[in-house]
Protein backbone atom coordinates (compact mmCIF):
# COMPACT_ATOMS: atom_id res chain seq x y z
CA UNK A 1 0.00 0.00 0.00
CA UNK A 2 1.44 3.44 -1.00
CA UNK A 3 1.97 5.58 2.31
CA UNK A 4 -0.24 8.83 2.11
CA UNK A 5 0.73 11.24 4.87
CA UNK A 6 -2.46 10.46 6.86
CA UNK A 7 -1.62 7.12 7.35
CA UNK A 8 1.71 7.12 7.87
CA UNK A 9 1.02 9.85 10.99
CA UNK A 10 -1.25 6.80 12.43
CA UNK A 11 1.33 4.23 12.08
CA UNK A 12 4.67 6.65 12.91
CA UNK A 13 2.06 8.58 16.23
CA UNK A 14 2.53 11.79 14.49
CA UNK A 15 0.40 14.81 14.33
CA UNK A 16 -1.28 15.65 11.22
CA UNK A 17 -2.05 18.65 9.52
CA UNK A 18 -5.66 19.84 8.99
CA UNK A 19 -7.96 22.10 11.14
CA UNK A 20 -11.51 22.56 12.04
CA UNK A 21 -13.77 24.03 14.11
CA UNK A 22 -14.83 21.41 16.44
CA UNK A 23 -18.48 20.65 15.61
CA UNK A 24 -20.32 21.66 18.96
CA UNK A 25 -20.74 25.84 19.01
CA UNK A 26 -19.51 26.55 22.32
CA UNK A 27 -16.62 25.70 22.40
CA UNK A 28 -14.18 28.31 24.88
CA UNK A 29 -11.97 30.90 22.80
CA UNK A 30 -8.76 31.43 23.87
CA UNK A 31 -9.27 35.24 24.84
CA UNK A 32 -12.13 34.09 27.31
CA UNK A 33 -9.87 34.21 30.91
CA UNK A 34 -12.28 35.71 33.08
CA UNK A 35 -14.37 33.82 35.22
CA UNK A 36 -18.03 33.96 34.19
CA UNK A 37 -20.50 36.19 36.32
CA UNK A 38 -23.68 36.63 36.28
CA UNK A 39 -23.08 40.41 35.04
CA UNK A 40 -21.38 39.00 31.84
CA UNK A 41 -22.96 35.81 31.29
CA UNK A 42 -24.71 37.05 27.98
CA UNK A 43 -26.11 34.93 24.95
CA UNK A 44 -22.48 34.09 23.18
CA UNK A 45 -24.51 32.94 19.61
CA UNK A 46 -26.82 34.79 17.67
CA UNK A 47 -28.99 33.06 14.96
CA UNK A 48 -32.05 34.51 13.32
CA UNK A 49 -33.69 36.02 10.19
CA UNK A 50 -32.37 38.96 9.90
CA UNK A 51 -29.20 38.15 11.86
CA UNK A 52 -25.81 37.87 9.62
CA UNK A 53 -27.05 37.89 6.11
CA UNK A 54 -24.24 39.05 3.64
CA UNK A 55 -24.36 39.55 -0.09
CA UNK A 56 -22.36 37.35 -2.10
CA UNK A 57 -22.37 37.82 -6.23
CA UNK A 58 -24.60 34.59 -6.76
CA UNK A 59 -27.23 35.63 -3.73
CA UNK A 60 -27.61 36.06 -0.03
CA UNK A 61 -26.39 33.88 2.74
CA UNK A 62 -27.48 33.48 6.02
CA UNK A 63 -24.78 32.14 8.86
CA UNK A 64 -24.81 33.42 12.86
CA UNK A 65 -22.73 35.43 14.99
CA UNK A 66 -20.50 33.56 17.62
CA UNK A 67 -18.85 35.67 20.57
CA UNK A 68 -18.90 38.79 18.29
CA UNK A 69 -17.43 37.28 15.16
CA UNK A 70 -19.81 36.39 12.33
CA UNK A 71 -19.53 32.85 10.89
CA UNK A 72 -20.78 31.62 7.32
CA UNK A 73 -19.94 27.79 6.79
CA UNK A 74 -20.34 26.11 3.21
CA UNK A 75 -20.84 28.66 0.96
CA UNK A 76 -20.60 27.57 -2.54
CA UNK A 77 -17.72 29.20 -4.95
CA UNK A 78 -18.30 26.86 -7.83
CA UNK A 79 -20.56 24.43 -9.40
CA UNK A 80 -20.75 20.45 -8.60
CA UNK A 81 -18.36 18.85 -9.71
CA UNK A 82 -19.46 15.09 -10.35
CA UNK A 83 -20.65 13.66 -13.81
CA UNK A 84 -19.44 16.08 -16.95
CA UNK A 85 -17.59 18.12 -14.59
CA UNK A 86 -15.34 15.27 -12.96
CA UNK A 87 -11.72 16.65 -14.47
CA UNK A 88 -12.90 20.06 -16.19
CA UNK A 89 -12.12 23.60 -14.50
CA UNK A 90 -14.14 24.82 -11.71
CA UNK A 91 -17.32 26.22 -13.08
CA UNK A 92 -19.12 29.12 -11.41
CA UNK A 93 -22.20 28.14 -8.80
CA UNK A 94 -26.00 28.74 -9.91
CA UNK A 95 -27.25 31.74 -8.44
CA UNK A 96 -30.13 31.48 -5.84
CA UNK A 97 -33.22 33.47 -5.16
CA UNK A 98 -33.69 32.38 -1.33
CA UNK A 99 -30.95 33.72 1.44
CA UNK A 100 -29.23 29.85 1.92
CA UNK A 101 -28.55 29.12 5.13
CA UNK A 102 -24.29 28.79 5.61
CA UNK A 103 -24.77 27.47 9.03
CA UNK A 104 -22.42 23.86 8.31
CA UNK A 105 -19.34 23.08 6.73
CA UNK A 106 -19.65 21.57 2.77
CA UNK A 107 -18.72 18.40 1.77
CA UNK A 108 -15.48 17.30 2.10
CA UNK A 109 -13.67 16.20 -0.77
CA UNK A 110 -13.92 12.70 -2.34
CA UNK A 111 -11.04 10.88 -0.50
CA UNK A 112 -10.84 7.27 1.05
CA UNK A 113 -12.18 7.90 4.27
CA UNK A 114 -12.38 3.83 5.39
CA UNK A 115 -10.21 3.48 9.21
CA UNK A 116 -9.99 7.60 9.36
CA UNK A 117 -10.14 6.92 13.32
CA UNK A 118 -8.32 3.15 13.13
CA UNK A 119 -5.47 4.47 15.21
CA UNK A 120 -7.07 5.68 18.72
CA UNK A 121 -4.51 7.45 19.72
CA UNK A 122 -4.04 9.58 16.71
CA UNK A 123 -7.29 9.99 16.55
CA UNK A 124 -7.16 11.67 20.56
CA UNK A 125 -4.66 14.04 19.10
CA UNK A 126 -5.69 15.17 16.02
CA UNK A 127 -9.14 14.35 16.42
CA UNK A 128 -10.05 14.98 12.55
CA UNK A 129 -13.40 16.64 11.92
CA UNK A 130 -14.97 15.14 8.93
CA UNK A 131 -18.39 15.52 7.71
CA UNK A 132 -19.70 14.11 4.14
CA UNK A 133 -17.87 13.39 1.52
CA UNK A 134 -19.01 14.33 -2.36
CA UNK A 135 -18.05 16.02 -5.41
CA UNK A 136 -20.28 18.95 -4.38
CA UNK A 137 -17.19 20.53 -2.15
CA UNK A 138 -16.07 23.69 -3.88
CA UNK A 139 -17.39 25.56 -0.63
CA UNK A 140 -15.70 27.83 1.51
CA UNK A 141 -16.15 29.31 5.16
CA UNK A 142 -15.81 32.71 6.26
CA UNK A 143 -14.92 34.01 9.82
CA UNK A 144 -15.19 38.47 10.35
CA UNK A 145 -15.78 40.89 13.15
CA UNK A 146 -18.26 42.77 10.71
CA UNK A 147 -20.40 42.95 7.09
CA UNK A 148 -20.34 45.23 4.41
CA UNK A 149 -19.13 48.25 6.65
CA UNK A 150 -16.83 49.34 4.54
CA UNK A 151 -13.53 48.72 6.66
CA UNK A 152 -10.64 47.35 4.72
CA UNK A 153 -9.75 43.91 6.66
CA UNK A 154 -6.62 42.21 5.57
CA UNK A 155 -8.00 38.91 4.22
CA UNK A 156 -6.26 35.30 5.37
CA UNK A 157 -7.44 32.51 2.81
CA UNK A 158 -6.18 28.96 4.55
CA UNK A 159 -5.39 25.96 2.03
CA UNK A 160 -5.31 22.41 4.70
CA UNK A 161 -2.95 19.89 4.78
CA UNK A 162 -2.99 16.35 3.99
CA UNK A 163 -0.76 16.68 0.77
CA UNK A 164 -3.24 16.67 -2.35
CA UNK A 165 -4.75 13.28 -1.31
CA UNK A 166 -6.21 14.17 2.23
CA UNK A 167 -7.90 16.97 4.29
CA UNK A 168 -10.83 19.67 4.58
CA UNK A 169 -10.63 23.47 5.52
CA UNK A 170 -11.88 22.06 9.22
CA UNK A 171 -10.36 19.02 9.69
CA UNK A 172 -8.71 19.92 13.00
CA UNK A 173 -9.50 22.90 15.85
CA UNK A 174 -6.53 24.81 15.58
CA UNK A 175 -8.03 25.72 11.48
CA UNK A 176 -10.74 27.71 13.63
CA UNK A 177 -10.61 31.50 12.29
CA UNK A 178 -12.67 33.32 15.33
CA UNK A 179 -9.54 33.80 17.21
CA UNK A 180 -6.98 35.28 14.84
CA UNK A 181 -10.00 37.33 13.40
CA UNK A 182 -10.84 38.68 16.81
CA UNK A 183 -7.03 39.40 17.44
CA UNK A 184 -6.06 41.11 14.20
CA UNK A 185 -9.76 42.63 13.25
CA UNK A 186 -9.44 40.77 10.06
CA UNK A 187 -11.23 38.11 7.75
CA UNK A 188 -10.00 34.54 7.54
CA UNK A 189 -11.55 32.29 4.85
CA UNK A 190 -10.79 28.25 4.97
CA UNK A 191 -12.00 26.35 1.21
CA UNK A 192 -12.15 22.67 0.36
CA UNK A 193 -11.22 21.43 -3.09
CA UNK A 194 -11.10 18.73 -5.25
CA UNK A 195 -7.71 16.33 -4.11
CA UNK A 196 -6.36 13.15 -5.39
CA UNK A 197 -7.31 11.18 -8.63
CA UNK A 198 -10.18 13.53 -8.70
CA UNK A 199 -8.35 16.51 -8.67
CA UNK A 200 -4.99 15.59 -10.20
CA UNK A 201 -5.15 13.11 -13.05
CA UNK A 202 -3.39 14.25 -16.44
CA UNK A 203 -5.60 12.56 -19.00
CA UNK A 204 -4.63 15.39 -22.05
CA UNK A 205 -2.41 12.88 -22.80
CA UNK A 206 -5.28 10.27 -23.81
CA UNK A 207 -8.11 12.46 -23.85
CA UNK A 208 -6.84 15.67 -25.79
CA UNK A 209 -8.22 18.99 -25.70
CA UNK A 210 -11.34 18.02 -23.92
CA UNK A 211 -8.86 17.12 -20.88
CA UNK A 212 -5.97 19.68 -21.34
CA UNK A 213 -6.40 21.47 -17.76
CA UNK A 214 -7.68 17.83 -16.46
CA UNK A 215 -4.17 17.53 -14.30
CA UNK A 216 -4.64 20.43 -12.27
CA UNK A 217 -8.37 21.04 -11.35
CA UNK A 218 -7.36 20.70 -7.91
CA UNK A 219 -5.38 23.90 -8.30
CA UNK A 220 -7.26 25.65 -10.81
CA UNK A 221 -10.36 25.23 -7.71
CA UNK A 222 -8.02 27.23 -5.23
CA UNK A 223 -7.46 29.69 -8.05
CA UNK A 224 -11.82 30.05 -8.13
CA UNK A 225 -12.02 30.26 -4.77
CA UNK A 226 -9.70 33.78 -4.97
CA UNK A 227 -11.55 34.71 -7.49
CA UNK A 228 -14.54 34.55 -4.63
CA UNK A 229 -12.79 36.43 -2.38
CA UNK A 230 -11.64 38.80 -5.17
CA UNK A 231 -15.08 39.71 -6.29
CA UNK A 232 -17.46 39.40 -2.53
CA UNK A 233 -14.73 39.61 0.45
CA UNK A 234 -16.15 43.43 0.67
CA UNK A 235 -19.15 42.66 1.60
CA UNK A 236 -17.93 40.75 4.53
CA UNK A 237 -15.71 43.48 5.98
CA UNK A 238 -12.31 42.41 3.66
CA UNK A 239 -9.81 44.07 1.53
CA UNK A 240 -10.05 42.60 -1.80
CA UNK A 241 -6.77 44.06 -2.29
CA UNK A 242 -4.73 42.92 0.66
CA UNK A 243 -5.19 38.65 0.68
CA UNK A 244 -2.67 36.28 2.03
CA UNK A 245 -2.65 32.35 1.66
CA UNK A 246 -1.33 30.35 4.10
CA UNK A 247 -1.03 26.50 4.43
CA UNK A 248 0.35 23.83 6.60
CA UNK A 249 1.82 20.28 4.96
CA UNK A 250 0.14 20.11 1.54
CA UNK A 251 -1.25 23.42 2.31
CA UNK A 252 1.86 25.22 2.19
CA UNK A 253 2.87 23.03 -1.26
CA UNK A 254 -0.26 24.71 -2.29
CA UNK A 255 0.80 27.95 -1.43
CA UNK A 256 3.74 27.50 -3.12
CA UNK A 257 1.96 26.51 -6.43
CA UNK A 258 -0.55 28.89 -6.11
CA UNK A 259 2.59 31.92 -6.16
CA UNK A 260 3.43 30.24 -9.15
CA UNK A 261 0.62 30.16 -11.11
CA UNK A 262 -0.31 32.77 -13.31
CA UNK A 263 -3.85 32.99 -12.76
CA UNK A 264 -3.68 33.71 -9.72
CA UNK A 265 -1.48 37.35 -10.22
CA UNK A 266 -3.21 39.75 -8.42
CA UNK A 267 -5.17 37.74 -6.11
CA UNK A 268 -1.92 36.71 -3.43
CA UNK A 269 -0.65 39.35 -2.20
CA UNK A 270 1.59 37.75 0.70
CA UNK A 271 1.94 33.76 1.37
CA UNK A 272 3.02 31.65 3.78
CA UNK A 273 3.98 28.31 3.66
CA UNK A 274 4.31 26.08 6.58
CA UNK A 275 6.20 22.85 7.01
CA UNK A 276 5.37 22.26 2.85
CA UNK A 277 6.97 24.27 0.89
CA UNK A 278 7.95 23.53 -2.76
CA UNK A 279 9.84 24.50 -5.88
CA UNK A 280 8.03 22.93 -9.00
CA UNK A 281 5.48 21.00 -9.54
CA UNK A 282 4.96 17.28 -10.97
CA UNK A 283 6.93 16.35 -14.28
CA UNK A 284 4.21 15.82 -17.20
CA UNK A 285 5.54 13.28 -18.73
CA UNK A 286 5.49 11.22 -15.81
CA UNK A 287 1.73 12.43 -15.13
CA UNK A 288 0.65 11.92 -18.79
CA UNK A 289 1.94 8.28 -18.78
CA UNK A 290 0.22 8.10 -15.53
CA UNK A 291 -3.07 9.10 -17.67
CA UNK A 292 -2.27 6.03 -19.50
CA UNK A 293 -2.08 3.69 -16.76
CA UNK A 294 -5.41 4.69 -15.79
CA UNK A 295 -7.09 4.19 -19.20
CA UNK A 296 -5.47 0.90 -19.28
CA UNK A 297 -6.17 -0.22 -15.83
CA UNK A 298 -10.19 0.88 -16.79
CA UNK A 299 -9.69 -1.18 -19.89
CA UNK A 300 -11.27 1.70 -21.57
CA UNK A 301 -10.15 3.04 -25.00
CA UNK A 302 -9.04 6.86 -25.86
CA UNK A 303 -12.88 6.66 -27.57
CA UNK A 304 -14.57 5.94 -24.43
CA UNK A 305 -12.62 8.43 -22.13
CA UNK A 306 -15.64 9.86 -20.81
CA UNK A 307 -16.65 7.28 -19.14
CA UNK A 308 -14.60 7.71 -16.19
CA UNK A 309 -16.78 10.88 -15.48
CA UNK A 310 -19.60 8.59 -14.97
CA UNK A 311 -17.72 6.30 -12.37
CA UNK A 312 -18.76 6.78 -9.13
CA UNK A 313 -15.75 8.59 -7.59
CA UNK A 314 -14.87 5.93 -4.92
CA UNK A 315 -14.86 3.60 -7.60
CA UNK A 316 -12.75 5.94 -9.79
CA UNK A 317 -10.34 7.09 -6.94
CA UNK A 318 -9.69 3.18 -6.32
CA UNK A 319 -8.89 2.06 -9.72
CA UNK A 320 -6.44 5.25 -10.25
CA UNK A 321 -4.82 4.29 -6.82
CA UNK A 322 -4.23 0.81 -8.56
CA UNK A 323 -3.02 2.29 -11.69
CA UNK A 324 -0.82 4.17 -9.68
CA UNK A 325 1.17 1.37 -7.85
CA UNK A 326 0.94 -0.83 -11.09
CA UNK A 327 2.91 2.08 -12.76
CA UNK A 328 4.91 2.36 -9.77
CA UNK A 329 6.22 -1.21 -10.35
CA UNK A 330 6.83 -1.33 -13.98
CA UNK A 331 8.58 2.06 -14.41
CA UNK A 332 12.25 2.47 -12.92
CA UNK A 333 12.43 4.21 -10.06
CA UNK A 334 14.21 7.78 -9.69
CA UNK A 335 15.53 8.26 -6.19
CA UNK A 336 13.53 11.30 -4.09
CA UNK A 337 10.64 11.03 -6.79
CA UNK A 338 7.69 10.42 -5.11
CA UNK A 339 4.89 10.28 -7.98
CA UNK A 340 1.01 9.81 -7.50
CA UNK A 341 -1.09 12.90 -8.37
CA UNK A 342 -0.58 16.24 -7.76
CA UNK A 343 -0.36 19.72 -9.34
CA UNK A 344 1.89 19.02 -13.02
CA UNK A 345 3.90 21.28 -14.79
CA UNK A 346 1.89 21.84 -17.85
CA UNK A 347 3.61 25.28 -18.96
CA UNK A 348 0.02 26.88 -18.84
CA UNK A 349 -1.24 26.27 -15.60
CA UNK A 350 1.80 25.67 -13.57
CA UNK A 351 5.00 27.16 -14.81
CA UNK A 352 7.77 24.08 -15.82
CA UNK A 353 10.86 24.60 -14.31
CA UNK A 354 11.56 26.08 -10.53
CA UNK A 355 9.00 28.44 -9.23
CA UNK A 356 10.27 32.44 -9.00
CA UNK A 357 12.81 31.78 -11.14
CA UNK A 358 11.96 35.53 -12.84
CA UNK A 359 13.12 37.95 -10.91
CA UNK A 360 10.35 39.60 -12.78
CA UNK A 361 7.99 36.99 -12.23
CA UNK A 362 4.29 36.28 -10.77
CA UNK A 363 4.74 36.57 -7.15
CA UNK A 364 7.98 39.11 -7.57
CA UNK A 365 6.10 41.80 -5.46
CA UNK A 366 4.92 39.04 -3.19
CA UNK A 367 6.19 38.46 0.02
CA UNK A 368 6.47 35.30 1.43
CA UNK A 369 7.02 33.96 5.27
CA UNK A 370 8.33 29.93 5.49
CA UNK A 371 8.22 27.64 8.43
CA UNK A 372 8.97 24.66 9.74
CA UNK A 373 9.00 22.56 12.61
CA UNK A 374 12.38 20.91 14.13
CA UNK A 375 10.55 17.48 14.63
CA UNK A 376 8.77 17.04 11.02
CA UNK A 377 8.49 13.50 11.23
CA UNK A 378 9.23 12.34 15.15
CA UNK A 379 7.88 8.86 16.15
CA UNK A 380 8.18 8.37 19.47
CA UNK A 381 5.09 9.90 20.89
CA UNK A 382 3.61 5.95 21.34
CA UNK A 383 6.92 4.10 21.35
CA UNK A 384 8.89 4.73 24.99
CA UNK A 385 11.11 2.86 23.38
CA UNK A 386 12.74 4.85 20.74
CA UNK A 387 13.63 7.04 23.88
CA UNK A 388 16.74 4.33 24.73
CA UNK A 389 18.20 3.76 21.38
CA UNK A 390 21.92 4.11 20.83
CA UNK A 391 23.56 6.20 18.29
CA UNK A 392 24.23 3.34 16.19
CA UNK A 393 20.82 2.35 16.20
CA UNK A 394 19.70 5.49 15.07
CA UNK A 395 22.09 5.64 12.36
CA UNK A 396 21.05 2.03 10.99
CA UNK A 397 17.47 3.52 11.25
CA UNK A 398 18.11 6.71 9.34
CA UNK A 399 20.18 4.62 6.32
CA UNK A 400 16.88 3.32 6.06
CA UNK A 401 14.11 5.74 6.79
CA UNK A 402 13.65 9.14 7.04
CA UNK A 403 10.67 10.09 7.95
CA UNK A 404 8.13 9.83 5.00
CA UNK A 405 11.12 9.31 2.64
CA UNK A 406 13.63 6.96 1.94
CA UNK A 407 16.89 6.50 4.10
CA UNK A 408 20.43 8.20 3.83
CA UNK A 409 21.77 4.86 2.80
CA UNK A 410 25.71 4.94 3.24
CA UNK A 411 25.43 8.70 4.31
CA UNK A 412 23.21 8.21 7.23
CA UNK A 413 26.53 8.27 9.64
CA UNK A 414 27.84 11.06 8.52
CA UNK A 415 24.50 12.95 8.49
CA UNK A 416 23.76 12.14 12.13
CA UNK A 417 26.79 13.24 13.36
CA UNK A 418 27.08 16.39 11.60
CA UNK A 419 23.24 17.37 13.29
CA UNK A 420 24.88 15.54 16.47
CA UNK A 421 27.44 17.99 16.42
CA UNK A 422 25.16 21.01 16.12
CA UNK A 423 22.58 20.21 18.91
CA UNK A 424 25.26 18.20 21.49
CA UNK A 425 22.71 18.00 23.88
CA UNK A 426 20.16 15.75 21.83
CA UNK A 427 19.37 12.48 22.69
CA UNK A 428 19.77 10.06 19.57
CA UNK A 429 16.08 10.02 19.38
CA UNK A 430 16.06 13.47 18.90
CA UNK A 431 18.85 13.70 16.15
CA UNK A 432 17.07 11.09 14.19
CA UNK A 433 14.06 13.01 13.97
CA UNK A 434 15.97 15.77 13.82
CA UNK A 435 17.96 15.12 10.64
CA UNK A 436 14.77 13.10 8.72
CA UNK A 437 12.97 16.68 9.58
CA UNK A 438 15.58 18.49 7.61
CA UNK A 439 15.26 21.87 6.57
CA UNK A 440 16.28 21.23 2.66
CA UNK A 441 12.63 21.86 1.16
CA UNK A 442 12.55 25.47 3.04
CA UNK A 443 16.08 26.64 2.52
CA UNK A 444 15.70 25.98 -1.28
CA UNK A 445 12.25 27.30 -1.45
CA UNK A 446 13.74 30.85 0.48
CA UNK A 447 16.52 30.65 -1.79
CA UNK A 448 14.28 30.43 -5.24
CA UNK A 449 12.03 33.01 -3.91
CA UNK A 450 14.92 35.47 -2.55
CA UNK A 451 15.42 36.16 -6.87
CA UNK A 452 12.60 38.19 -6.56
CA UNK A 453 12.30 41.64 -4.73
CA UNK A 454 9.81 40.82 -2.57
CA UNK A 455 11.05 39.67 1.06
CA UNK A 456 10.92 36.26 2.57
CA UNK A 457 11.36 35.57 5.88
CA UNK A 458 12.13 32.06 7.39
CA UNK A 459 11.33 30.22 10.94
CA UNK A 460 11.94 27.26 12.70
CA UNK A 461 9.75 26.45 15.63
CA UNK A 462 11.22 24.09 18.06
CA UNK A 463 8.26 24.18 20.94
CA UNK A 464 7.59 21.37 22.54
CA UNK A 465 4.56 19.87 24.34
CA UNK A 466 4.34 18.79 27.88
CA UNK A 467 2.48 15.41 27.10
CA UNK A 468 3.38 11.90 26.68
CA UNK A 469 6.13 12.39 28.93
CA UNK A 470 7.74 14.73 26.74
CA UNK A 471 7.76 12.58 23.55
CA UNK A 472 5.29 14.95 21.26
CA UNK A 473 8.58 17.24 20.57
CA UNK A 474 8.04 19.99 17.81
CA UNK A 475 6.12 17.61 15.41
CA UNK A 476 4.57 18.37 12.13
CA UNK A 477 1.31 20.65 12.80
CA UNK A 478 1.99 21.61 15.91
CA UNK A 479 2.32 25.52 14.89
CA UNK A 480 -1.05 26.06 13.48
CA UNK A 481 -2.47 27.09 16.38
CA UNK A 482 -0.01 28.88 17.48
CA UNK A 483 -0.11 30.75 14.23
CA UNK A 484 -3.75 31.06 14.83
CA UNK A 485 -3.77 31.80 18.58
CA UNK A 486 -5.86 28.93 19.18
CA UNK A 487 -3.53 27.38 22.06
CA UNK A 488 -6.31 27.02 24.30
CA UNK A 489 -8.67 25.66 22.03
CA UNK A 490 -6.23 22.76 20.05
CA UNK A 491 -5.23 21.15 23.89
CA UNK A 492 -4.43 17.58 22.89
CA UNK A 493 -1.32 19.34 20.61
CA UNK A 494 -0.63 22.00 23.49
CA UNK A 495 -1.74 21.21 26.83
CA UNK A 496 -3.14 24.97 27.06
CA UNK A 497 -2.47 27.53 29.55
CA UNK A 498 0.50 30.01 29.88
CA UNK A 499 3.45 28.67 28.11
CA UNK A 500 1.99 27.81 24.85
CA UNK A 501 -0.23 31.01 25.08
CA UNK A 502 2.53 33.21 25.16
CA UNK A 503 4.42 32.32 22.63
CA UNK A 504 1.41 32.15 20.53
CA UNK A 505 0.30 36.18 21.67
CA UNK A 506 3.93 36.86 20.01
CA UNK A 507 3.28 33.98 16.92
CA UNK A 508 0.19 35.28 15.84
CA UNK A 509 0.51 39.13 16.61
CA UNK A 510 3.59 38.62 14.09
CA UNK A 511 1.42 37.04 11.25
CA UNK A 512 -0.98 39.54 11.97
CA UNK A 513 1.81 42.32 11.08
CA UNK A 514 2.98 40.24 8.00
CA UNK A 515 -0.76 40.10 6.69
CA UNK A 516 -1.07 43.96 7.33
CA UNK A 517 2.53 45.05 5.90
CA UNK A 518 4.59 42.43 4.65
CA UNK A 519 6.88 42.60 7.66
CA UNK A 520 6.49 40.46 10.87
CA UNK A 521 8.41 42.76 12.82
CA UNK A 522 6.14 44.70 15.72
CA UNK A 523 3.80 41.41 17.32
CA UNK A 524 6.30 40.52 20.17
CA UNK A 525 9.41 38.39 19.06
CA UNK A 526 12.97 39.63 18.28
CA UNK A 527 13.70 42.05 15.28
CA UNK A 528 13.35 39.70 12.46
CA UNK A 529 15.33 40.19 9.56
CA UNK A 530 14.68 38.87 5.91
CA UNK A 531 16.57 35.86 4.90
CA UNK A 532 19.64 36.09 2.43
CA UNK A 533 21.19 33.38 0.51
CA UNK A 534 24.62 34.63 2.08
CA UNK A 535 23.22 34.57 5.79
CA UNK A 536 20.05 32.36 5.80
CA UNK A 537 18.57 34.02 8.64
CA UNK A 538 15.92 32.26 10.40
CA UNK A 539 13.73 32.77 13.73
CA UNK A 540 13.85 30.10 16.10
CA UNK A 541 10.44 30.09 17.84
CA UNK A 542 10.48 28.70 21.29
CA UNK A 543 9.79 29.85 24.71
CA UNK A 544 12.52 32.58 24.41
CA UNK A 545 12.60 33.11 20.47
CA UNK A 546 15.96 33.97 18.90
CA UNK A 547 17.45 34.93 15.29
CA UNK A 548 20.15 32.33 14.38
CA UNK A 549 22.40 32.16 10.54
CA UNK A 550 21.10 29.38 8.84
CA UNK A 551 21.81 27.07 12.36
CA UNK A 552 21.91 24.20 10.31
CA UNK A 553 23.74 24.66 7.49
CA UNK A 554 26.56 22.13 7.47
CA UNK A 555 25.05 19.31 8.21
CA UNK A 556 22.19 20.06 5.77
CA UNK A 557 25.03 20.31 3.27
CA UNK A 558 25.11 16.81 3.31
CA UNK A 559 22.07 15.77 2.43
Amino acid sequence: MKTTRRNFFQTAGLGAAGLGIASTLPLTSCATTAKTTNENDEQVLLVGDDIAIAQTVYGKVQGFILRGIYNFRGIPYGADTSGKNRFMPPQKPEPWTDVKPAVWWGNTAPQIMDNRYANAWASFVDHWNYDDVSEDCLKLNVWTPALADGKKRPVMVWLHGGGYTNGNGIEQDGYDGENLSRKGDIVFVSINHRLGPIGFSDLSGVGGEKYKDSGNVGALDMVAALEWVKENIANFGGDPENVTIMGQSGGGAKVCVLAAMPAAKGLIHKAVPLSGSSTKALDQEYSQKLGEYILKEAGLKPAEIDKLQEMPWKEYILLANKASQTMAKEMPATPGFRGGFAPVADGVNIPKGTFYSEAEGVSADVPMLICSTFHEWGMSRTNPGLEKITADEAKKMLSERAGIRGGFGDKAAEIYDAYAKIFPDKKPIEILTLASSNRKGVVETATAKAVQKAPVYVAWFGWEPPMFNGRMRAFHCLDICFWFANTDLMLTHTGGGARPRKLSEKMSASLLQFMKTGNPNGGGLPEWPAFTVENGETMVLNDVSEVKNDPDRKARKLL
